[in-house]
Formats: C-alpha cells, sequence, structure tokens
C-alpha cells in the first residue's frame, strides 16, 4: 500500500532511499575481504571507499527522482512508492541543488581516497577519470537530454559499476594489484545488483513503457524479464563455484547459504501478477545479496 508523504523532511528521506545503501555498500565490503584474503585490508582505504560510495548511490537515487519526474515516468499511474518530487514536497530547482552537493561531496571523498591510496599520477589519472565517469553514470541514469536508462543501458551501467569496477577498484585500491580470479566473485556481484535494477523495472514496465523509458523488461516483455531475473540469480551463485574451485577457498561457499531466499524473490517476482507487490522485493533482493557477501567474505577468512 503506496504511503503518502507528509513532510519535507520525510520527503528527503524518501528520495535518498536508504534501503539501496546496503546494495552499493556490497561492492566496497566483496573488494575488501578479498584484500583481507591476500592480506592487503587497509581500513583507511575501506573507509573512504564507502563513504565515496554512500555519496554517489545518495546522487544517484536524487538523480533518478529527478530524471523521472522530468521524463514523465513518475505520475499518477506508477505502481511504486510515490517519489519525493511526484509528491510535490521538493521542488526541482531544491533537488538539482541536492544533485550538485551530492556530486561534491563524492568527489571530494573519492579524491581524498585516491591520495591515500595511490602511489603515483598515472594510476591516480586512471581513477580519477573512472569516478568522474561514476558521478556522470549516477546523474545521466535517467536525467539529462538523453539518459541512457531510457535506452536500456541501465543494466550494463549496474553490472560494471555494482560488479566488475566496484569489487575489482577496491581490491585495487587495498593491494595496488589485480588478480584474474577475483573477477569471478565480482561477475556474481554484478549479476545480483542488475537483478534489484531488473525487479524494479519489472514493477515499472507499465508506467516506464507509457513514459518512453525502454528498459530491458520493456523491450523483452515480462516473460522473458522474469527468466532473465532467474538467469541473473543462477548465474551469480555458478560463478562463486568456479572462484572457489580455483582458488580452493571451499568455506567461501557459506554464501550458498543465501540462495533459498534469492529463490524465493524470484519465485516472488515470477509469481506476482501485480507490480504494486513487488516493490518489497527490491529490498530482500538487496538484503539478500549484502548477506552473501557478508558469508563469503567470513568464509574467506576462514579458508586463508
Amino acid at each position: 500500500m503506496e504511503i503518502a508523504l507528509k513532510s519535507k523532511k520525510q520527503a528527503w528521506m524518501h528520495a535518498i532511499r536508504l534501503r539501496t545503501l546496503p546494495l552499493a555498500l556490497s561492492c566496497i565490503f566483496m573488494g575488501s575481504f578479498l584484500a583481507a584474503y591476500t592480506g592487503h585490508l587497509r581500513w583507511e582505504v575501506l573507509i573512504l571507499a564507502a563513504l565515496t560510495t554512500v555519496f554517489l548511490q545518495i546522487l544517484s537515487n536524487l538523480a533518478n527522482d529527478y530524471g523521472d519526474s522530468v521524463h514523465g515516468a513518475d505520475n499518477v499511474e506508477r505502481k511504486g512508492p510515490i517519489r519525493a518530487v511526484q509528491s510535490g514536497l521538493i521542488s526541482l530547482k531544491e533537488m538539482k541543488r541536492a544533485m550538485f552537493i551530492l556530486a561534491g561531496l563524492s568527489l571530494l571523498t573519492g579524491l581524498v581516497l585516491l591520495y591515500v591510496a595511490v602511489q603515483n599520477w598515472v594510476t591516480f589519472s586512471l581513477f580519477l577519470f573512472l569516478g568522474l565517469l561514476a558521478i556522470w553514470a549516477a546523474i545521466s541514469y535517467t536525467s539529462g537530454k538523453n539518459p541512457y536508462g531510457y535506452v536500456g543501458l541501465g543494466d550494463l551501467s549496474v553490472f560494471l559499476f555494482f560488479g566488475l569496477l566496484g569489487v575489482a577498484g577496491t581490491y585495487f585500491l587495498h593491494s595496488l594489484s589485480l588478480s584474474w580470479s577475483i573477477l569471478w566473485p565480482a561477475f556474481s556481484l554484478g549479476c545480483f545488483s542488475t537483478a534489484v535494477l531488473n525487479i524494479n523495472n519489472i514493477r515499472d514496465i507499465e508506467s516506464d513503457q507509457k513514459a518512453g523509458k525502454k528498459s530491458i523488461p520493456v523491450r523483452m516483455g515480462r516473460k522473458w524479464a522474469i527468466q532473465y531475473n532467474w538467469f541473473l540469480i543462477l548465474a551469480g551463485n555458478a560463478s562463486l563455484l568456479l572462484f572457489v574451485a580455483l582458488n580452493q577457498a571451499y568455506y567461501a561457499l557459506m554464501a550458498l547459504l543465501t540462495i533459498p531466499l534469492m529463490l524465493m524473490v524470484a519465485y516472488s517476482v515470477q509469481r506476482e501478477t501485480d507490480p504494486g507487490v513487488l516493490d518489497p522485493n527490491l529490498k530482500k533482493m538487496a538484503i539478500s545479496t549484502l548477506f552473501w557477501v557478508i558469508l563469503f567474505g567470513i568464509g574467506l577468512l576462514f579458508s586463508r
């Protein structure tokens, strides 16, 4: 049941979307667990990377609220929770100002992170470029003249930034080195994060169609989007098996304890035909992913 926003403070908290932060932090925790496994954990890197990621995720949430309101995806027919700008409690001007503030904060903490972690200007410049790219990606998902989320590229962005780049980048900032084997758990996290976005897009498929937002579920239809959701969950867990086999880190299989939770989410998404009932599955999939990462990390530490 949709809850109306009653105050500006409530609207801002709603726009920040605290429930998305555990998923955003998962890639930082994953990269840090892998660094601890190889003996390279640096607490200052973990803290600064987590802070930067939180700012980027909030920026993305605000930009999504702003962009969907401007482009018409947020309207009275939308089945998900009401958005802050849509409610009328926060103006577009106020939301845009908040986006600039969050972009500045994420850039500031990102620069401090690179200053602490990186030892040469070439690497510093490369990660600065990736950081600026992450800020652009957070803003441009649904904002601007040509938002890439409206042509179905949101899944690729999430897979890269919450999976491959997020995990590998965090690991590198800890260790100043890379290993091919870390790409397997990074792939897993990319799949799970993309599944969260896919569930969100399945929920919004009707309103997105009317607004011209061609997400993956809009392009392939609900039936195939559900199959895609099953694939993301199963492929993410299969990738763990490859990592364990290559590294003989058998305790990391503890992460598989979350499979029943993930399968319950996948089955619920398949079963429910009312988009308005799908929303709780986003939180369940995000929390399941965080538990997966924590159990994976604990298993890694036991495997040392």
